[in-house]
């Protein structure tokens, strides 16, 4: 189970930016976690509150969006979506194809807490 590194390594990215801009109150982190990274987002979801407690992100909630995994057939150029179609394109069964999106894992936002005096 990988996911367990890549929880601490968010935490440890996300107290680094709170800690460089002074940020006392993280609200809510999201990420977008494509199904192509062999990244389980249940797995996330459920280690989250255990890696996170007792730091700053441990009132923080964590948003997981999904991003499809989507190729461009390199012989028909139809685009479509990987998984659904276990990686032949469903236009003309090539296996031959250019990955768009899907293979990532990022944090998209960090939301604070309004910090004004």
């Amino acid at each position: 189970m990988h996911e367990i590194g890549i929880v601490r390594q968010l935490l440890r990215t996300v107290t680094d930016f709170a800690a460089e801009n002074g940020v006392q109150d993280i609200r809510e982190v999201v990420v977008d976690c494509g199904e192509l990274s062999l990244v389980i987002p249940e797995y996330v979801e459920e280690l989250y509150p255990v890696v996170v407690k007792g730091s700053l992100l441990e009132n923080a909630k964590l948003t997981i969006h999904v991003v499809p995994g989507l190729a461009e057939c390199e012989d028909c150029d139809e685009i479509f979506n990987v998984v659904e179609h276990k990686g032949y394109c469903p236009n003309c069964g090539s296996f031959n194809k250019t990955v768009l999106s899907g293979q990532e894992f990022t944090i998209r936002e960090i939301c604070v807490a309004d910090q004004r005096p």
